[in-house]
């Protein structure tokens, strides 16, 4: 019988040349022996820093150490004590776990953040504005009007005639143009008549009282266009001017507004060259 070869650290197995079939047993012991001197070299490996594992690998004489292998499905499942359950992922068994409790858990970094993580979120700022808000109840334009008439008759007159005379003396134009856009925001305010707005709405619920009448008799519902409400409007503006006695001057004014603008639109005599 040949003796049996060297054990060649680049792989796992033991290879053997021409054995006889009559040395079994022999060879039998042979392996388990190598088998048992492969087990201690791996152990004694373990035990070796890396500058000593390096110097033996440089002179040839230990082999290198079996690289750790992956655990397979089945023996997660095992270590984790699930293995009855079908069911189960991969991901839902090898779950991480902190070495020590005082450590944080160590996470692989080839392994992507899912998106739809549990993250602690600040409570949002709740902005309120008292315009949209049901609690402060709806804008009252005539109420409000009446409440701050002070401020209406008294102040913002006062102001006008101040920008006026601020304009009149300043000559930066861009201070002008300023002072312009404030002017013509207190003169809209000065000019403003809510019940101007009211007008509109107030037909708005008549019509609606009178509609819902007519629906208790079993009649169909009409509802009103834009245009119809602004019909109503001009001929309730037309009686209450007739009965003051203003209606001929309006009129007038109403006239000769549209006179100026047929005339911008009118096409001027080119000049003789």
């Amino acid at each position: 019988m040949k003796e049996v070869s060297k054990f060649e650290p680049s792989s796992s197995k033991i290879v053997f040349d021409d054995i006889e079939d009559d040395d079994d047993e022999q060879s039998l012991s042979s392996m388990s022996s190598s088998d048992e001197e492969e087990e201690e070299e791996e152990e004694k490996g373990k035990e070796l820093t890396l500058e000593e594992i390096h110097r033996l690998r440089a002179d040839g004489s230990r082999p290198r150490p079996a690289v750790p292998v992956k655990p397979s499905f089945s023996q997660v499942k095992k270590n984790t004590g699930r293995a009855s359950d079908k069911n189960i992922t991969f991901s839902e068994a090898k779950k991480p776990a902190r070495a020590n409790k005082n450590r944080p858990m160590e996470l692989s970094s080839k392994r992507p953040v899912s998106r739809y993580r549990e993250v602690i979120q600040a409570p949002k700022k709740v902005v309120r504005d008292p315009r949209f808000d049901s609690l402060a109840g709806n804008v009252d334009p005539e109420g409000f009007r009446k409440r701050y008439s002070f401020f209406f008759e008294e102040k913002l007159p006062v102001e006008r005639e101040e920008l006026k005379k601020k304009l009149k003396k300043t000559k930066n134009p861009e201070d002008v143009e300023e002072l312009k856009d404030q002017l013509t925001y207190v003169e809209k305010l000065l000019k403003y008549d809510p019940s101007t707005n009211s007008k509109g709405k107030s037909i708005l619920t008549e019509h609606k009282k009178k509609e819902r009448e007519a629906a208790k008799m079993g009649k169909k519902p009409y509802y009103l266009k834009q245009s119809e409400i602004r019909k109503q409007e001009l001929i309730e503006k037309y009686n209450s001017l007739k009965e003051s006695g203003k209606l001929s001057s309006f009129l007038d004014k109403r006239r000769k507004k549209n006179a100026t603008k047929d005339h911008r639109y009118m096409p001027y005599r080119r000049a003789d060259a």
